[in-house]
């Protein structure tokens, strides 16, 4: 992983239209560092015991298009040396085939010129040198080496790298991990990990379709007895560059598709949805290419105004599907004017409005009769009923149908919230003390102490852990980075059957934000 991380932004700046899957290097990256995530501190020494843990932490964790296909690389291996306690170096030739193997399946329409490429020339690299040697060291070396040659020969197979003047991303990023292993067991000192590989050129500018590159839509599925080929034929319909993989209880999904919302819409009709993650690829190619501005949005016959507080909460609505987040939450309530006026800005004849807040409800309620537009207020109280709701809207239907749809998602989530107490009280006979930390369940105060984590431990304590499926935490801009994975490794622990995530709300004066559905 060390290596990789060296050479994240040596990858990401290979990326070409406009960066498919968003940075491929950090992707990659991301992806491994989950894996490696799910066997830290286990005692296990059994490889295929140990590779299974990595190829299941790996999927959990995939980001993007390379993310995903480096989770099934790792899959495919996994599967080959299941029954192994070692591998010599014919048994890792034989896993990186069946990793290619794998790899290869789960992309719908797979491309030469990409990672999947080189990983299939290294496998075939690495069984070469096997039928010749046992030894691990020189067959890594062949599949490293192989690697390396394909990846200088991506542009010659996809037009687009050559257009570009690059080799591809992800298949780089695949020849660093596999040099990176090599390293490791060559017992290269660690200082040398700092150095990054040979540069390549920076990718010449790309002409975006007419249509725009449209949104690089990631999700899981999380379920009992999921239709995997029904899933993956179905979201293939719906989009290009999709790649659906996974079992009878957790898809992961990743697709590029114009209309996000019908997608997942679609999806969750199948099962609970997590890890949700949708990027704007042709404000990324403006970005990317130095366009001074976007193009106007056309006129919508849905828009969508939420209430929000904190960065990290406004870029997640807004990939959501959201056109106009306010500002506003605790303490800093929006006025029914900036309501209306955010109504009034979106490209749209009818709109939902989402008050995220139980303070700003009667505030959005005043807005109907004061627009043009016919609005509807769904009265979530929180920003996880908010993003609830949000899953639950389907650009196909119409105004009437969300907001019945979306009132209806609000009772499908619990709200966690910590914060600090600003003056000494009495609730339910729980004695607080000014600064203390204070843990509320859907608006309630039930649980008090000094420090965050065993207040959350106190709260999440009062709900069944069977009736949960998935936890999304939501940190704050004052919850520590250490904190904020000591709270997720605690809730992953008490809630073992359930999906577990942490995103970054950045919300001021709640550390913690957790909804629990």
């Amino acid at each position: 992983m060390a290596w990789l991380t060296a050479n994240r932004d040596e990858i990401d700046a290979l990326n070409v239209f406009p960066v498919p899957d968003g940075d491929t290097g950090t992707n990659m990256l991301l992806t491994l560092q989950s894996a490696v995530e799910e066997i830290h501190g286990i005692d296990e020494t059994h490889l295929g015991r140990v590779v299974k843990r990595v190829a299941h932490g790996a999927l959990m964790g995939a980001r993007g298009n390379s993310g995903v296909i480096l989770s099934q690389i790792f899959r495919g291996i996994s599967v080959s040396v299941e029954n192994r306690a070692v591998v010599d170096g014919p048994g890792l030739a034989q896993a990186l085939e069946s990793g290619a193997t794998v790899a290869y399946r789960a992309v719908m329409k797979p491309t030469e010129g990409t990672m999947l490429t080189v990983v299939r020339e290294a496998a075939h690299g690495a069984t070469a040198r096997a039928s010749q040697t046992p030894d691990i060291v020189d067959v890594t070396r062949a599949a490293c080496e192989a690697a390396r040659a394909a990846v200088e020969r991506t542009p010659e197979q996809l037009d687009v790298l050559r257009r570009a003047g690059v080799v591809d991303a992800g298949g780089f990023g695949l020849q660093i991990i596999l040099e990176g292993f090599l390293k490791r067991l060559e017992g290269e000192p660690a200082v040398a990990f700092a150095r990054p590989a040979a540069h390549h050129a920076a990718p010449r500018a790309v002409v975006a379709p007419e249509t725009g590159w449209g949104y690089c839509t990631e999700f899981i599925i999380n379920g009992a007895g999921l239709p995997l080929d029904e899933v993956r034929a179905e979201i293939a319909r719906r989009g290009e560059s999709a790649i659906i993989v996974g079992d009878e209880s957790a898809i992961k999904v990743h697709v590029h598709t114009h209309e996000p919302a019908v997608v997942m819409a679609y999806a969750q009709q199948i099962g609970t949805l997590s890890r949700i993650k949708v990027d704007d690829m042709s404000a990324q190619h403006h970005r990317l290419q130095g366009e001074a501005s976007r193009q106007p949005r056309s006129l919508k016959h849905l828009g969508i105004v939420a209430v929000a507080s904190g960065r990290g909460f406004r870029q997640i609505l807004e990939s959501l599907g959201v056109d106009s987040v306010v500002e506003g939450g605790q303490t800093m309530n929006p006025s029914t004017e900036d309501l209306l006026t955010a109504v009034e800005s979106v490209p749209a004849a009818e709109v939902v409005l989402l008050p995220n807040n139980g303070n700003v409800i009667m505030s959005a309620q005043q807005v109907p009769p004061l627009s043009d537009k016919r609005v509807r207020v769904v009265p979530s109280r929180s920003l996880p009923e908010g993003i609830a709701a949000l899953l639950a809207f389907d650009f196909t239907q119409d105004l009437e149908a969300n907001a019945t749809a979306m009132g209806r998602a609000l009772k499908a989530v619990r709200t966690v919230e910590i914060t600090t107490a600003v003056r000494d009280s009495a609730v339910d006979g729980l004695q607080i003390h000014e600064g203390d930390v204070i843990g509320l369940l859907n608006d309630r105060v039930v649980a008090a102490g000094k420090a965050r984590p065993p207040v959350i431990d106190r709260v999440l304590g009062r709900i069944d852990p069977s009736s949960v499926q998935t936890i999304t935490i939501y940190a704050g801009a004052e919850a520590p980075e250490l904190e904020r994975e000591t709270v997720r490794r605690q809730l992953a622990e008490r809630f073992k059957n359930s999906a577990v995530e942490l995103q970054a709300g950045e919300q001021a004066l709640y550390p913690y934000i957790i909804a629990v559905e």
